[in-house]
């Protein structure tokens, strides 16, 4: 490789045809390999090659379009330029190829190609002197006016740069220490050119010509960057930090690219960004983070995975509404308004809404209540939260709690896992934009637990008014003020939230309707909804409050309405079939048509279905039977109690209330007593409380005949019907004496009473809870006598006044008490007790 003459590059060169630029002498660029020729030049020639020679090959502009290209070897471009391979990489993702690191070495012109398989070869002569690069002897006259006109101006363009960047000193100290010949090729390949302008500087052998074709490239970089100070409007310490200096390397091994377009966009996103920072009225602890991490992202490169993530979580924290709110509405006239406009009944919540907005017109700093509306499903309770929300003019998020099992779902991911992102909470709160919105925690009884942690337990944090005023998401890892918010959480029953964190909720127990009230939530609320959702008008169809009634008590059992909705759509679908039929006839152009339509109407006929009268359509009973069948639930109270040992107790469910038969029967056997229906302990316990207390009072209610024990040679079974529910708790006492009474003395229980009560070895009757729910059960299943303990006479309050109207109530302290009242004329007794009082 070396002679007299200076260092030479072989005559027979290896060729690779690249799309990825164009390589300059002095430069040093990455070429992406995968196609079948380069490939096997690169295993040929530079994986297996062993001398200096071997790794010294030929770069070739490739001037075909990639998209076009073939198997077939393109006419080769005349001008190259011979590069050393300094690194080879391979990989097999997302196909095989190699990735080439090559220094430019000097051009080539190509005289002979000598083959194309496996891959080009070809005769080239040397056209640059690379002994030109060392000597540095000046040149005088045109051209070196040229190469000083041509320094003087790389001199400028680096001087707009920022020099307290290492980057850009050292290549202000490379332009005094590189001979002036290399200047164009090597400015050529940092600033920012088309590869066809750079493929002019190549095919410059002449130097004077070189200098010509790069100085222009050099001056229009230099006029676009002042342009781009003057719009920008840059601050005076900024004004440098332009254009991008991208590691690279300049002859023999280092280049520096200078490219404006990504550092504008990268540095506008920044300065965005630290912008948005700085308005988003964040407290200091949060805003100190920020600009902590805001500073570390100017100095990442992108290509770094956590450049990702820093940037996510800055946007983040830029989008929450650290100080955004939105002004309540405090007139309470119109919020009552608003509230019995959208929901029929439930005043304890309204008088809570009515409450809240006056105490934040007296007191504007008022926390967020934490409320938890308990009932059965179907009664409202989500629709009543969005209804505050509207009341309130708040924003209104609602987030579903059933089934999580995660307590990351609360409380966010660290940015530490992979895929790391913030809690409902927080997302809650990015997605309605203020920090004072109204937020559902729908069924947050039905909250789950894993080795993921308890969410339960994370909710304590965000549901206790002393703590969420510095609520710390993992994710954010800064607290959050979360006491503007109204938290309202829903719930069927209160037995599975855990005890802290039903602590720090404001329960508002929700009870099912009454008959009268469904009616009334029907005609004002569900049928124009169906009516409208089914495309029908008032005009077409009418269902009378009869049919209303009818469908309530015959076709739905439910404490709420969703059921009574479900059964009013199905009426809207048969109607509006018949409307669309009416609809086809009217267009029917053909009398074969109405022929047909004709038949299907006396199939319809003759298959029994009775025919819609005409516009409008009323839904009278008989058409419901028809479009629903037959009545799903009869009220068979008096025919369940034509025997001896059934009475009716009293029993309340997360559906709300229901009625409950007890029965009992008795055979010959040893004393045994069998308890069947799914019970658990409690009423297991209360079942052997009534045989005891029975057996001790057998003389004295005449349940024995001859022995004093009557269940000497007796077996008692006593059965709770729906065997497949299960059942439990201590108010089915009074029902199971009553009904074991009945059987021992062969009398019939009256069929209208029901009952509910705890019992004691005393026989006194302790209160017990639901009795709202109780009381409304056996309304609707028109009882017309409810016993149930003195001490809950307080409860009867919340029950409607036309209900306890319609209703016998008897206040029972003792079980003699009880009996009295569940058998016609009495129970006789033998003694009359004295009146015992309960201390408990």
């Amino acid at each position: 490789m070396s002679s007299n003459s200076g260092i030479q590059i072989p005559s027979r060169l290896p060729l690779l045809c690249t799309h990825d630029g164009v390589l300059l002498p002095g430069s040093t660029m990455r070429i992406s390999v995968d196609t079948a020729r380069n490939m096997q030049l690169v295993k040929s020639r530079l994986l297996k090659g062993t001398s200096l020679k071997s790794t010294i090959i030929g770069i070739i502009p490739n001037t075909r379009d990639p998209e076009h290209d073939s198997d077939e070897l393109p006419s080769l471009h005349s001008i190259g330029t011979a590069g050393l391979a300094v690194q080879v990489v391979g990989s097999n993702w997302p196909k095989p190829h190699y990735t080439l690191l090559i220094t430019g070495l000097c051009r080539f012109r190509v005289t002979q190609l000598l083959r194309e398989r496996p891959f080009p070869m070809a005769e080239v002569e040397q056209l640059d002197k690379l002994e030109q690069y060392t000597e540095g002897d000046p040149a005088d006259g045109e051209l070196g006016e040229l190469a000083q006109r041509f320094y003087q101006a790389a001199v400028q363009l680096v001087g707009m740069l920022d020099m307290s960047v290492p980057v850009v000193a050292k290549l202000r100290r490379l332009l005094d220490s590189l001979p002036r010949e290399t200047l164009p090729d090597v400015l050529a390949s940092m600033i920012r050119t088309s590869n066809k302008e750079k493929l002019q500087v190549l095919d410059a052998v002449d130097l004077e010509e070189r200098f010509k074709k790069a100085l222009p490239l050099l001056t229009r970089q230099i006029e676009g960057l002042k342009l781009l100070q003057k719009t920008r409007k840059l601050r005076p310490d900024d004004d440098k930090r332009v254009l991008a200096i991208r590691k690279g390397g300049v002859f023999p091994g280092r280049q520096f690219s200078l490219d404006e377009e990504v550092e504008d966009e990268d540095g506008d996103d920044n300065v965005l960004l630290e912008k948005k920072v700085k308005a988003a009225a964040m407290p200091e602890a949060a805003l100190r983070v920020c600009l902590k991490e805001l500073r570390r992202l100017k100095k990442m490169p992108q290509s770094m995975p956590e450049y990702a993530l820093t940037r996510n979580y800055l946007e983040m924290m830029v989008e929450l509404p650290w100080s955004k709110s939105t002004t309540d509405c405090l007139d309470i006239r119109t919020a009552r308004v608003l509230l019995d406009n959208d929901h029929y009944a439930m005043e304890k919540l309204k008088r809570r809404v009515l409450e809240y907005l006056a105490v934040r017109q007296l007191k504007s700093t008022l926390k967020g209540p934490i409320l938890c509306f308990v009932g059965p499903p179907g009664v409202g309770k989500t629709s009543v939260g969005r209804s505050i929300a509207r009341t309130l003019g708040r924003e209104f998020h609602r987030i579903a709690l059933g089934g999580v099992c995660d307590q990351s779902d609360i409380r966010g991911h660290r940015r530490t896992y992979v895929g790391s992102m913030p809690g409902r909470i927080i997302n809650g709160l990015k997605t309605v934009g203020v920090n004072n919105p109204v937020f559902l925690l729908d069924e947050v009884d039905k909250l789950g637990k894993s080795l993921q942690g308890d969410p339960a337990a994370a909710l304590l944090e965000v549901l206790d008014p002393e703590q969420n005023h510095s609520f710390t998401d993992h994710y954010l890892n800064v607290p959050f003020d979360l006491s503007q918010v109204l938290f309202i959480a829903t719930a069927n029953t209160t037995a599975t939230i855990p005890p802290a964190l039903l602590d720090r909720m404001e329960v508002l127990q929700v009870s099912g309707y009454i008959q009268e009230e469904k009616v009334e939530i029907a005609h004002r609320h569900l049928i124009p909804h169906q009516l409208e959702q089914h495309g029908l008008t008032p005009q077409q169809l009418q269902i009378p409050q009869d049919t209303t009634q009818e469908i309530i008590s015959k076709y739905t059992r439910e404490a709420g309405v969703r059921s009574l909705e479900r059964k009013i759509g199905a009426i809207c679908r048969a109607v509006a079939v018949k409307v669309a039929e009416g609809h086809r006839v009217s267009r029917a152009e053909s009398p074969t048509e109405q022929l047909a339509d004709q038949n299907t109407e006396n199939k319809v006929e003759d298959s029994g279905i009775a025919a819609p009268p005409e516009m409008p359509i009323v839904i009278d009973h008989i058409a419901l039977k028809d479009i629903l069948g037959p009545p799903l639930f009869e009220m068979e109270v008096s025919e369940r109690l034509t025997l001896p040992g059934v009475a009716i107790g009293l029993a309340w469910t997360p559906m709300g209330g229901e009625i409950m038969f007890v029965e009992a029967s008795r055979m010959e056997g040893e004393g045994q007593l069998t308890l069947t229906g799914q019970l658990g302990d409690v009423m297991k316990e209360s079942a052997h409380l009534a045989i005891s207390w029975l057996r001790s009072n057998a003389k004295t209610y005449f349940l024995s005949s001859g022995s004093a024990d009557p269940l000497e040679s007796t077996d008692i079974h006593l059965h709770f019907p729906a065997g497949a529910v299960t059942k439990d708790g201590p108010s089915a006492g009074v029902t199971i004496v009553t009904c074991l009474a009945s059987l021992l003395s062969g009398r019939l229980v009256r069929s209208d009473v029901a009952m509910t009560g705890e019992i004691t070895l005393r026989g006194l009757v302790l209160p017990v809870g639901g009795i709202k729910d109780k009381v409304l059960a056996a309304h609707r299943a028109n009882l017309k006598r409810v016993i149930i303990p003195k001490r809950n006479e307080k409860d009867l309050e919340e029950i409607p006044a036309h209900v306890r109207a319609d209703l016998d109530f008897v206040f029972a302290s003792t079980l003699d008490e009880v009996l009295n009242a569940a058998f016609d004329g009495g129970f006789p007794s033998a003694v009359s007790h004295p009146q015992v009082v309960s201390k408990l």
